[in-house]
C-alpha cells in the first residue's frame, strides 16, 4: 500500500469514527463498566444507591462531559464553557446524593453513598471528556476505598473512646439512674463529680465505650424527663 493510499485510509477511517462518534460509545461503554463496578459493590453492601442507579449516573455524566467539550469547541469559546457545565452536572448530583442522607437517632447515615455516587459523576465526566485512564483509576480506589475500608472503619467505630461529660439534672435525681441507662449502651462511667444547687445538680463525669455509641447516649440522656441538660466533649 502505497503512502497515498495508507494516508486516505486513516483519513477515511477517522471521517468514520468522527461521524459513528466511536469515541463516545467506548467512553460510555466504560462508563457502563465503571459505575456498574462500584454500583455492584453498593449493591451487595445493602446500600439504596446500588447497580442501576451508579451506572445510569455514570453514563449521563459521560455524556453530558462530552457534550460540554463540543459545545466549547463548537461555540469557539463563546457561550457554555466545558467547566461550567461540569459544575452544574456535579451541584445536581449533589442534590440527588442528599436524598440518601438519614439521620436515625444520634448517627447519620448514608453519607458514604451520597459521596460515591458523587464521586461515580465525577468519573463520568472524565470519561466524556476523554481522560479514560484517569476515570478507571479513579474508579479502582474508589473501589479498595469501599471493600478494603470498610471492616477496619466497623473495627474503629467499635473501639473504646474516652470522652468527658457534663450532664445537669434536677435536683434528687440519682447518679446511679443515669449510671444504669448509660451501660445499657455499653457506655461505662469511670470518673464520677457530683456539685449539688439548690436549681439542680451537675454530675461531671468520664465515660468510656464504644465510639459509635457517644452521639446516641447524647440523645438519649437529653430526652429524659430528669435532665436539664448534656453535653459530652
Amino acid at each position: 500500500m502505497s503512502a497515498d493510499e495508507l494516508g486516505m485510509t486513516q483519513r477515511a477511517m477517522g471521517e468514520m469514527v468522527e461521524m459513528l462518534r466511536l469515541d463516545l460509545t467506548l467512553s460510555l461503554v466504560l462508563a457502563v463498566v465503571l459505575g456498574g463496578a462500584i454500583g455492584m459493590e453498593r449493591q451487595l453492601a445493602g446500600k439504596p444507591a446500588g447497580l442501576r442507579t451508579n451506572i445510569l449516573i455514570c453514563v449521563g455524566a459521560a455524556l453530558l462531559g462530552d457534550l460540554s467539550v463540543r459545545i466549547g469547541a463548537t461555540h469557539g469559546g463563546v457561550g457554555p464553557q466545558p467547566a461550567m457545565i461540569a459544575a452544574q452536572v456535579m451541584s445536581g448530583i449533589g442534590f440527588l446524593g442528599a436524598g440518601t442522607i438519614m439521620k436515625e437517632g444520634g448517627t447519620v447515615l448514608g453519607l458514604t453513598s451520597a459521596a460515591t455516587i458523587w464521586v461515580v459523576a465525577a468519573i463520568g465526566l472524565a470519561l466524556g471528556a476523554g481522560y479514560r485512564l484517569e476515570a478507571a483509576g479513579t474508579a479502582v480506589i474508589v473501589l479498595l476505598t469501599l471493600a478494603a475500608l470498610g471492616p477496619l472503619e466497623h473495627k474503629l467505630l467499635r473501639s473504646t473512646r474516652v470522652l468527658p461529660a457534663t450532664i445537669r439534672v434536677r435536683p434528687g435525681t440519682e447518679l446511679g439512674l443515669i449510671e444504669r441507662e448509660l451501660l445499657g449502651y455499653g457506655v461505662r462511667v469511670r470518673e464520677r463529680r457530683i456539685y449539688e444547687h439548690e436549681v439542680d445538680t451537675v454530675f461531671e463525669l468520664t465515660l468510656a465505650g464504644p465510639a459509635s455509641q457517644f452521639e446516641i447516649v447524647g440523645d438519649v440522656m437529653r430526652a429524659r424527663p430528669d435532665v436539664l441538660s448534656a453535653r459530652l466533649g
